[in-house]
Protein backbone atom coordinates (compact mmCIF):
# COMPACT_ATOMS: atom_id res chain seq x y z
CA UNK A 1 0.00 0.00 0.00
CA UNK A 2 1.20 3.61 -0.81
CA UNK A 3 0.91 6.23 1.90
CA UNK A 4 -1.25 9.35 0.60
CA UNK A 5 0.14 12.64 1.68
CA UNK A 6 -1.32 15.82 1.59
CA UNK A 7 0.51 18.96 0.20
CA UNK A 8 -0.05 22.87 1.04
CA UNK A 9 -1.93 22.19 -2.48
CA UNK A 10 -4.53 19.31 -1.56
CA UNK A 11 -2.57 16.82 -4.05
CA UNK A 12 -1.39 13.27 -3.02
CA UNK A 13 1.83 11.58 -3.42
CA UNK A 14 2.40 7.88 -4.10
CA UNK A 15 5.94 7.70 -3.61
CA UNK A 16 6.14 5.97 -0.25
CA UNK A 17 5.33 2.82 0.02
CA UNK A 18 3.87 2.09 3.54
CA UNK A 19 5.69 -0.20 5.98
CA UNK A 20 8.39 -1.51 3.72
CA UNK A 21 12.03 -0.76 2.85
CA UNK A 22 13.94 -1.19 -0.05
CA UNK A 23 16.26 -4.27 -0.05
CA UNK A 24 17.67 -5.57 -3.71
CA UNK A 25 14.91 -3.80 -5.34
CA UNK A 26 12.03 -5.07 -3.30
CA UNK A 27 9.94 -3.28 -0.96
CA UNK A 28 9.95 -5.25 2.21
CA UNK A 29 8.69 -5.51 5.67
CA UNK A 30 11.35 -5.97 8.42
CA UNK A 31 11.81 -9.74 9.35
CA UNK A 32 10.37 -9.26 12.70
CA UNK A 33 7.48 -7.55 11.52
CA UNK A 34 8.12 -4.19 14.37
CA UNK A 35 7.00 -0.69 12.77
CA UNK A 36 7.69 2.74 13.60
CA UNK A 37 5.62 5.64 13.15
CA UNK A 38 6.72 8.39 11.30
CA UNK A 39 4.85 11.37 13.00
CA UNK A 40 4.21 15.11 11.71
CA UNK A 41 6.02 17.45 14.46
CA UNK A 42 3.63 20.39 13.57
CA UNK A 43 1.08 18.67 15.22
CA UNK A 44 2.22 15.27 15.96
CA UNK A 45 0.23 13.09 13.76
CA UNK A 46 0.70 9.69 12.23
CA UNK A 47 2.04 10.22 8.70
CA UNK A 48 3.46 7.42 7.66
CA UNK A 49 4.94 3.84 9.45
CA UNK A 50 8.27 2.34 8.03
CA UNK A 51 9.84 -0.47 9.57
CA UNK A 52 11.76 -1.15 12.85
CA UNK A 53 14.94 -3.45 11.15
CA UNK A 54 17.93 -4.70 12.85
CA UNK A 55 21.00 -6.36 12.10
CA UNK A 56 19.11 -9.03 9.99
CA UNK A 57 17.54 -6.64 7.62
CA UNK A 58 21.08 -5.08 7.17
CA UNK A 59 22.61 -8.60 6.40
CA UNK A 60 20.05 -9.16 3.81
CA UNK A 61 20.62 -5.85 2.25
CA UNK A 62 24.18 -6.43 2.32
CA UNK A 63 23.61 -9.50 0.69
CA UNK A 64 21.82 -7.56 -2.26
CA UNK A 65 24.37 -4.96 -2.71
CA UNK A 66 26.81 -7.44 -3.02
CA UNK A 67 24.94 -9.47 -5.61
CA UNK A 68 24.13 -6.22 -7.75
CA UNK A 69 28.03 -4.97 -6.99
CA UNK A 70 29.89 -6.61 -9.74
CA UNK A 71 27.48 -5.54 -12.73
CA UNK A 72 27.67 -1.92 -11.35
CA UNK A 73 31.11 -1.54 -10.58
CA UNK A 74 31.76 -3.26 -14.86
CA UNK A 75 28.95 -1.10 -16.00
CA UNK A 76 30.53 1.96 -17.91
CA UNK A 77 30.93 5.28 -16.42
CA UNK A 78 29.22 6.92 -18.71
CA UNK A 79 26.25 4.61 -18.18
CA UNK A 80 26.33 4.94 -14.89
CA UNK A 81 25.98 9.12 -15.30
CA UNK A 82 23.47 8.82 -17.92
CA UNK A 83 21.46 6.40 -15.55
CA UNK A 84 22.04 8.80 -12.57
CA UNK A 85 20.98 11.95 -14.92
CA UNK A 86 17.49 10.13 -15.16
CA UNK A 87 17.49 9.70 -12.35
CA UNK A 88 17.91 13.50 -11.43
CA UNK A 89 15.20 13.88 -13.80
CA UNK A 90 12.85 12.20 -12.32
CA UNK A 91 13.42 14.02 -9.01
CA UNK A 92 12.76 17.53 -10.79
CA UNK A 93 9.51 16.36 -12.11
CA UNK A 94 8.04 14.98 -8.67
CA UNK A 95 10.08 18.09 -6.63
CA UNK A 96 6.98 19.43 -5.59
CA UNK A 97 5.80 16.56 -3.63
CA UNK A 98 9.25 15.53 -2.58
CA UNK A 99 9.28 19.01 -1.00
CA UNK A 100 5.93 18.49 0.59
CA UNK A 101 6.85 15.21 1.65
CA UNK A 102 10.03 16.48 3.29
CA UNK A 103 8.68 19.58 4.59
CA UNK A 104 5.93 17.39 6.71
CA UNK A 105 8.36 14.90 8.16
CA UNK A 106 11.08 17.72 9.20
CA UNK A 107 8.11 19.89 9.94
CA UNK A 108 10.48 23.32 7.87
CA UNK A 109 8.39 25.03 5.63
CA UNK A 110 8.39 24.69 2.06
CA UNK A 111 11.90 25.91 0.83
CA UNK A 112 11.45 26.31 -2.96
CA UNK A 113 12.18 23.77 -5.62
CA UNK A 114 14.09 21.37 -3.84
CA UNK A 115 18.34 20.68 -4.50
CA UNK A 116 18.27 17.10 -4.86
CA UNK A 117 17.68 17.03 -8.97
CA UNK A 118 20.66 19.58 -9.21
CA UNK A 119 22.73 17.88 -6.90
CA UNK A 120 22.69 14.56 -8.90
CA UNK A 121 23.19 16.33 -11.84
CA UNK A 122 26.38 17.79 -10.46
CA UNK A 123 27.33 14.23 -9.31
CA UNK A 124 26.34 12.28 -12.49
CA UNK A 125 28.64 14.85 -14.64
CA UNK A 126 31.49 13.81 -12.23
CA UNK A 127 31.29 9.72 -12.83
CA UNK A 128 32.95 9.90 -16.13
CA UNK A 129 35.83 12.13 -14.95
CA UNK A 130 37.43 9.57 -12.48
CA UNK A 131 40.41 9.36 -13.52
CA UNK A 132 43.97 7.91 -12.88
CA UNK A 133 47.67 8.91 -13.65
CA UNK A 134 50.67 7.75 -15.53
CA UNK A 135 53.77 7.09 -13.70
CA UNK A 136 57.38 7.07 -14.70
CA UNK A 137 58.97 3.97 -15.22
CA UNK A 138 62.35 2.82 -15.05
CA UNK A 139 62.67 1.05 -18.36
CA UNK A 140 61.08 1.84 -21.53
CA UNK A 141 59.77 -1.54 -22.01
CA UNK A 142 57.12 -1.07 -19.23
CA UNK A 143 54.28 1.21 -18.15
CA UNK A 144 53.09 2.22 -15.21
CA UNK A 145 49.66 4.18 -13.83
CA UNK A 146 47.42 4.24 -11.39
CA UNK A 147 43.33 3.02 -11.44
CA UNK A 148 40.70 4.12 -9.55
CA UNK A 149 38.09 1.73 -8.86
CA UNK A 150 35.49 1.43 -5.92
CA UNK A 151 35.51 -0.01 -2.78
CA UNK A 152 32.41 -2.07 -3.01
CA UNK A 153 29.33 -2.73 -0.80
CA UNK A 154 29.62 0.35 0.96
CA UNK A 155 27.08 2.45 3.72
CA UNK A 156 25.83 5.45 5.19
CA UNK A 157 24.00 6.96 8.00
CA UNK A 158 22.00 9.80 7.86
CA UNK A 159 20.04 12.53 10.32
CA UNK A 160 16.97 14.09 9.78
CA UNK A 161 17.20 17.55 9.48
CA UNK A 162 17.86 17.59 5.55
CA UNK A 163 17.34 13.63 4.70
CA UNK A 164 16.52 14.33 1.16
CA UNK A 165 19.52 16.71 -0.32
CA UNK A 166 21.99 14.42 1.92
CA UNK A 167 20.45 10.97 0.65
CA UNK A 168 21.06 12.11 -2.51
CA UNK A 169 25.04 13.56 -1.64
CA UNK A 170 26.10 10.60 -0.02
CA UNK A 171 24.12 7.96 -2.43
CA UNK A 172 24.72 9.60 -5.83
CA UNK A 173 28.40 9.91 -5.26
CA UNK A 174 28.87 6.63 -3.77
CA UNK A 175 27.07 4.83 -7.03
CA UNK A 176 28.40 7.25 -9.39
CA UNK A 177 32.05 5.84 -8.51
CA UNK A 178 30.70 2.41 -8.94
CA UNK A 179 29.90 1.34 -5.51
CA UNK A 180 26.39 -0.70 -4.39
CA UNK A 181 25.06 1.20 -0.78
CA UNK A 182 23.14 -0.23 2.22
CA UNK A 183 21.73 3.17 3.58
CA UNK A 184 19.93 4.16 6.88
CA UNK A 185 17.91 7.27 6.91
CA UNK A 186 16.98 8.32 10.48
CA UNK A 187 13.70 7.14 11.84
CA UNK A 188 12.13 10.46 12.56
CA UNK A 189 12.63 11.62 8.40
CA UNK A 190 12.67 7.99 5.90
CA UNK A 191 10.24 8.80 4.03
CA UNK A 192 12.07 11.66 2.02
CA UNK A 193 14.92 9.19 1.23
CA UNK A 194 12.67 6.34 0.51
CA UNK A 195 10.79 8.14 -1.95
CA UNK A 196 14.43 9.10 -3.88
CA UNK A 197 15.28 5.68 -4.10
CA UNK A 198 11.71 4.51 -5.43
CA UNK A 199 12.55 7.09 -7.75
CA UNK A 200 16.09 5.77 -8.63
CA UNK A 201 14.62 2.25 -9.31
CA UNK A 202 12.05 4.31 -11.78
CA UNK A 203 15.10 5.86 -13.52
CA UNK A 204 16.48 2.29 -14.18
CA UNK A 205 18.94 2.02 -11.77
CA UNK A 206 19.58 -1.35 -10.99
CA UNK A 207 17.80 -3.53 -8.11
CA UNK A 208 20.59 -3.90 -5.43
CA UNK A 209 22.27 -0.70 -6.26
CA UNK A 210 20.80 1.10 -3.57
CA UNK A 211 18.89 -0.57 -0.55
CA UNK A 212 17.24 1.82 2.03
CA UNK A 213 17.20 -0.22 5.50
CA UNK A 214 14.51 2.11 8.24
CA UNK A 215 15.40 1.61 12.08
CA UNK A 216 16.74 3.08 14.75
CA UNK A 217 20.21 4.17 15.33
CA UNK A 218 21.02 1.10 17.91
CA UNK A 219 19.47 -1.33 15.82
CA UNK A 220 19.98 -0.65 12.52
CA UNK A 221 22.59 1.50 12.16
CA UNK A 222 24.62 0.22 14.25
CA UNK A 223 24.95 -3.01 12.49
CA UNK A 224 26.05 -1.13 9.22
CA UNK A 225 29.61 -0.26 10.39
CA UNK A 226 29.89 -3.00 12.48
CA UNK A 227 29.35 -5.39 9.52
CA UNK A 228 33.09 -6.55 7.81
CA UNK A 229 31.52 -6.41 4.56
CA UNK A 230 31.19 -2.82 4.55
CA UNK A 231 33.95 -1.19 2.95
CA UNK A 232 33.69 2.28 3.39
CA UNK A 233 31.45 4.24 5.77
CA UNK A 234 29.83 7.43 5.19
CA UNK A 235 27.90 9.37 8.35
CA UNK A 236 26.50 12.66 9.29
CA UNK A 237 25.15 13.31 12.78
CA UNK A 238 26.14 14.34 16.31
CA UNK A 239 29.98 13.91 17.35
CA UNK A 240 28.84 11.32 20.12
CA UNK A 241 27.34 8.91 17.52
CA UNK A 242 30.03 9.66 15.05
CA UNK A 243 32.81 8.29 17.90
CA UNK A 244 30.62 4.81 17.83
CA UNK A 245 30.70 4.93 14.17
CA UNK A 246 34.33 5.19 14.00
CA UNK A 247 34.93 2.96 16.84
CA UNK A 248 33.12 -0.26 14.63
CA UNK A 249 34.83 0.93 11.58
CA UNK A 250 37.97 0.54 13.08
CA UNK A 251 37.58 -2.95 14.64
CA UNK A 252 37.29 -3.76 10.68
CA UNK A 253 39.73 -1.03 9.41
CA UNK A 254 36.55 0.53 7.63
CA UNK A 255 38.00 3.70 5.95
CA UNK A 256 34.82 6.68 6.39
CA UNK A 257 34.39 9.97 6.11
CA UNK A 258 32.63 12.23 9.11
CA UNK A 259 29.91 14.98 9.07
CA UNK A 260 29.53 15.98 12.46
CA UNK A 261 28.41 19.59 14.52
CA UNK A 262 29.21 22.84 14.19
CA UNK A 263 29.04 26.35 16.68
CA UNK A 264 29.52 28.70 13.73
CA UNK A 265 30.82 32.24 14.45
CA UNK A 266 29.50 35.66 12.83
CA UNK A 267 32.12 37.75 13.48
CA UNK A 268 30.72 41.22 12.75
CA UNK A 269 33.29 43.98 12.59
CA UNK A 270 32.32 47.90 12.83
CA UNK A 271 32.08 48.19 8.73
CA UNK A 272 29.94 45.64 8.26
CA UNK A 273 26.97 46.62 6.68
CA UNK A 274 24.10 45.84 8.98
CA UNK A 275 21.58 46.06 6.62
CA UNK A 276 22.27 42.85 5.02
CA UNK A 277 23.91 41.43 8.01
CA UNK A 278 21.18 41.72 10.28
CA UNK A 279 18.56 40.03 8.60
CA UNK A 280 21.05 37.13 7.10
CA UNK A 281 22.08 36.34 10.64
CA UNK A 282 18.48 36.15 12.04
CA UNK A 283 17.44 33.44 8.61
CA UNK A 284 20.77 31.76 9.43
CA UNK A 285 19.62 30.74 12.66
CA UNK A 286 16.42 30.29 11.60
CA UNK A 287 16.15 27.77 8.77
CA UNK A 288 15.04 24.68 9.10
CA UNK A 289 14.21 26.12 13.50
CA UNK A 290 18.10 26.43 13.69
CA UNK A 291 18.67 22.48 12.80
CA UNK A 292 21.56 23.01 10.55
CA UNK A 293 25.10 21.81 11.38
CA UNK A 294 26.24 25.28 9.65
CA UNK A 295 24.08 27.60 11.49
CA UNK A 296 25.76 30.92 12.84
CA UNK A 297 24.85 30.26 16.30
CA UNK A 298 27.19 32.83 17.75
CA UNK A 299 27.34 36.18 16.78
CA UNK A 300 30.78 37.57 18.07
CA UNK A 301 30.12 41.08 17.94
CA UNK A 302 32.66 44.34 18.14
CA UNK A 303 31.92 46.32 20.93
CA UNK A 304 31.44 50.05 19.05
CA UNK A 305 28.47 48.25 17.67
CA UNK A 306 26.97 45.84 20.46
CA UNK A 307 24.18 47.31 21.07
CA UNK A 308 22.83 48.54 17.96
CA UNK A 309 23.52 44.84 16.56
CA UNK A 310 21.93 43.46 19.59
CA UNK A 311 18.40 45.59 19.32
CA UNK A 312 18.79 44.72 15.69
CA UNK A 313 18.50 41.65 15.85
CA UNK A 314 15.61 41.10 18.77
CA UNK A 315 13.83 43.30 15.67
CA UNK A 316 14.49 40.61 13.30
CA UNK A 317 13.69 37.42 15.13
CA UNK A 318 10.53 39.00 16.21
CA UNK A 319 9.32 39.31 12.99
CA UNK A 320 10.02 35.74 12.55
CA UNK A 321 6.87 34.31 11.84
CA UNK A 322 6.20 30.37 12.93
CA UNK A 323 3.63 27.67 12.41
CA UNK A 324 2.74 24.66 10.55
CA UNK A 325 4.74 23.64 7.25
CA UNK A 326 1.76 24.26 5.33
CA UNK A 327 1.28 27.92 6.53
CA UNK A 328 3.13 31.10 4.99
CA UNK A 329 5.24 31.04 7.67
CA UNK A 330 9.24 31.07 7.76
CA UNK A 331 10.09 28.99 10.55
CA UNK A 332 8.35 25.62 11.91
CA UNK A 333 8.59 23.15 14.59
CA UNK A 334 11.90 21.48 16.04
CA UNK A 335 11.57 17.75 14.89
CA UNK A 336 10.46 15.70 18.09
CA UNK A 337 9.85 15.56 21.88
CA UNK A 338 13.76 14.84 22.85
CA UNK A 339 14.73 17.20 20.49
CA UNK A 340 12.20 19.97 22.02
CA UNK A 341 13.16 19.54 25.83
CA UNK A 342 16.78 19.70 24.81
CA UNK A 343 16.51 23.09 23.61
CA UNK A 344 14.26 23.93 26.28
CA UNK A 345 16.66 22.91 28.59
CA UNK A 346 19.25 24.93 26.96
CA UNK A 347 17.44 28.19 27.11
CA UNK A 348 17.60 27.44 30.96
CA UNK A 349 20.52 26.39 31.08
CA UNK A 350 21.80 30.14 29.54
CA UNK A 351 19.44 32.07 31.90
CA UNK A 352 21.36 30.24 34.91
CA UNK A 353 24.67 30.80 34.01
CA UNK A 354 23.89 34.81 33.70
CA UNK A 355 23.37 35.29 29.87
CA UNK A 356 20.70 38.21 29.60
CA UNK A 357 17.65 36.63 27.46
CA UNK A 358 16.67 39.51 24.97
CA UNK A 359 13.99 38.17 23.29
CA UNK A 360 12.13 34.70 22.72
CA UNK A 361 13.15 31.33 25.39
CA UNK A 362 9.61 29.77 25.21
CA UNK A 363 6.93 27.65 23.32
CA UNK A 364 4.36 30.38 20.99
CA UNK A 365 1.13 30.29 22.39
CA UNK A 366 -2.03 29.56 20.23
CA UNK A 367 -4.06 26.81 19.13
CA UNK A 368 -1.47 26.23 16.18
CA UNK A 369 1.25 25.61 18.82
CA UNK A 370 -0.38 23.27 21.16
CA UNK A 371 0.17 19.40 19.80
CA UNK A 372 3.77 20.31 17.68
CA UNK A 373 7.18 20.91 18.91
CA UNK A 374 7.39 24.87 18.30
CA UNK A 375 9.71 27.08 20.13
CA UNK A 376 10.03 30.72 19.98
CA UNK A 377 13.27 32.35 18.25
CA UNK A 378 15.77 33.65 20.81
CA UNK A 379 18.47 35.96 21.35
CA UNK A 380 20.94 35.85 24.39
CA UNK A 381 23.40 38.82 24.99
CA UNK A 382 26.13 39.21 27.70
CA UNK A 383 27.27 35.55 26.77
CA UNK A 384 30.32 34.95 27.69
CA UNK A 385 32.93 32.20 25.50
CA UNK A 386 33.12 29.73 28.76
CA UNK A 387 29.48 29.20 28.87
CA UNK A 388 27.61 25.79 27.61
CA UNK A 389 25.31 27.79 25.65
CA UNK A 390 28.21 29.29 23.76
CA UNK A 391 30.04 25.57 23.30
CA UNK A 392 27.61 23.57 22.80
CA UNK A 393 26.23 23.05 19.45
CA UNK A 394 22.03 23.47 20.24
CA UNK A 395 20.88 22.55 17.54
CA UNK A 396 17.39 25.01 17.63
CA UNK A 397 16.74 28.95 17.32
CA UNK A 398 18.86 29.98 19.78
CA UNK A 399 21.62 32.49 19.04
CA UNK A 400 24.22 34.11 21.52
CA UNK A 401 25.78 37.06 21.29
CA UNK A 402 29.57 37.55 22.44
CA UNK A 403 31.55 40.93 22.22
CA UNK A 404 35.25 41.94 20.97
CA UNK A 405 37.68 44.87 21.50
CA UNK A 406 39.88 43.62 18.36
CA UNK A 407 40.52 41.14 15.68
CA UNK A 408 43.04 39.24 18.14
CA UNK A 409 40.31 38.72 20.39
CA UNK A 410 37.74 37.83 17.82
CA UNK A 411 39.88 35.17 16.26
CA UNK A 412 40.50 33.79 19.92
CA UNK A 413 36.65 33.95 20.38
CA UNK A 414 35.43 32.90 17.15
CA UNK A 415 38.21 29.37 17.19
CA UNK A 416 37.24 28.53 20.93
CA UNK A 417 35.41 26.02 20.41
CA UNK A 418 35.64 22.57 19.97
CA UNK A 419 34.05 22.25 16.70
CA UNK A 420 35.29 24.02 13.40
CA UNK A 421 32.37 23.32 10.39
CA UNK A 422 31.65 26.60 9.38
CA UNK A 423 32.23 30.92 9.80
CA UNK A 424 30.82 34.01 8.74
CA UNK A 425 33.09 37.20 8.97
CA UNK A 426 30.90 40.38 7.75
CA UNK A 427 33.35 43.67 6.69
CA UNK A 428 33.54 45.43 3.98
CA UNK A 429 37.40 45.82 4.28
CA UNK A 430 39.54 43.45 1.94
CA UNK A 431 42.60 43.56 4.12
CA UNK A 432 40.31 41.91 7.11
CA UNK A 433 38.29 39.26 4.99
CA UNK A 434 41.80 38.08 3.92
CA UNK A 435 43.10 37.49 7.51
CA UNK A 436 40.12 36.54 9.09
CA UNK A 437 39.89 33.83 6.14
CA UNK A 438 43.00 32.33 7.09
CA UNK A 439 42.51 32.26 10.56
CA UNK A 440 39.54 31.34 11.22
CA UNK A 441 39.40 27.34 11.95
CA UNK A 442 37.03 26.42 9.91
CA UNK A 443 35.66 23.67 6.64
CA UNK A 444 33.98 26.82 4.72
CA UNK A 445 34.50 30.42 5.49
CA UNK A 446 32.14 32.75 3.89
CA UNK A 447 32.13 36.82 3.79
CA UNK A 448 29.02 38.73 3.93
CA UNK A 449 27.04 35.67 3.83
CA UNK A 450 25.76 33.27 6.82
CA UNK A 451 26.52 30.18 5.78
CA UNK A 452 29.43 30.34 5.74
CA UNK A 453 30.30 29.12 1.48
CA UNK A 454 26.81 27.87 0.74
CA UNK A 455 26.11 29.83 -2.16
CA UNK A 456 29.18 28.41 -3.73
CA UNK A 457 28.27 25.74 -6.59
CA UNK A 458 30.42 22.43 -5.52
CA UNK A 459 32.31 23.82 -2.55
CA UNK A 460 33.46 20.89 -0.91
CA UNK A 461 31.80 20.75 2.43
CA UNK A 462 33.26 19.33 5.71
CA UNK A 463 34.56 20.78 9.16
CA UNK A 464 37.58 20.96 11.46
CA UNK A 465 38.22 19.76 14.62
CA UNK A 466 35.49 18.06 16.14
CA UNK A 467 33.74 18.75 12.85
CA UNK A 468 34.63 15.60 11.57
CA UNK A 469 36.53 14.87 8.72
CA UNK A 470 36.48 14.23 4.80
CA UNK A 471 34.34 16.41 2.39
CA UNK A 472 31.01 15.89 -0.12
CA UNK A 473 29.49 18.21 -2.04
CA UNK A 474 32.31 19.43 -4.32
CA UNK A 475 34.21 17.96 -7.64
CA UNK A 476 36.16 15.28 -5.81
CA UNK A 477 32.98 13.95 -3.95
CA UNK A 478 32.92 10.97 -6.65
CA UNK A 479 36.52 10.53 -6.07
CA UNK A 480 35.89 10.22 -2.05
CA UNK A 481 34.38 6.45 -3.02
CA UNK A 482 36.88 5.34 -4.68
CA UNK A 483 40.59 3.48 -3.91
CA UNK A 484 43.68 3.86 -5.92
CA UNK A 485 45.44 1.08 -7.55
CA UNK A 486 49.11 1.19 -8.47
CA UNK A 487 49.52 -1.10 -11.94
CA UNK A 488 53.01 -1.72 -13.32
CA UNK A 489 52.98 -3.08 -16.80
CA UNK A 490 56.06 -4.79 -18.10
CA UNK A 491 56.01 -5.88 -21.62
CA UNK A 492 56.88 -9.61 -22.64
CA UNK A 493 60.34 -10.13 -23.18
CA UNK A 494 61.47 -10.29 -26.89
CA UNK A 495 61.95 -13.70 -28.02
CA UNK A 496 66.14 -14.67 -28.92
CA UNK A 497 66.99 -14.91 -32.77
Amino acid sequence: MTITTESATGSTSDLVVDGAQLIGGEWVASITGRTIDVINPANRDVIARVPRSDEADVDLAIRAAEKAFPAWRDLDASSRARLIFRWADLVEQRGAELDSLESQEVGRPSWGPPPMASQLRFIAGQADKVQGVSLPTRSPESLGFTLREPYGVVGGVIPWNAPGPMFATEVGAAIAAGNTMVMKPAEDAPLTPLALAKLALEAGIPAGVINVVTGYGHEAGAAIPADPRIRRMGFTGSPQTGRLIMEACARNLTPLHLELGGKSPQVVFPDADLDAAIPSMAMGVTLNTGQICAAGTRVVVHRSIHDEVVDRLAAQLQKVTVGPWHQPVAMGPLINEKQHQRVLGYIDLGKEQGAELVTGGGVPKGSDYESGFFIEPTLFDKVSPDMRIAQEEIFGPVLSVLTFDDEAEAIEIANGVDYGLVASVWTRDVGTAVRMTRALQAGQVGVNTPLGAGTVIGGPFGGYKNSGFGRTMGADSVLEWTQVKTVSLQSAPLPRR
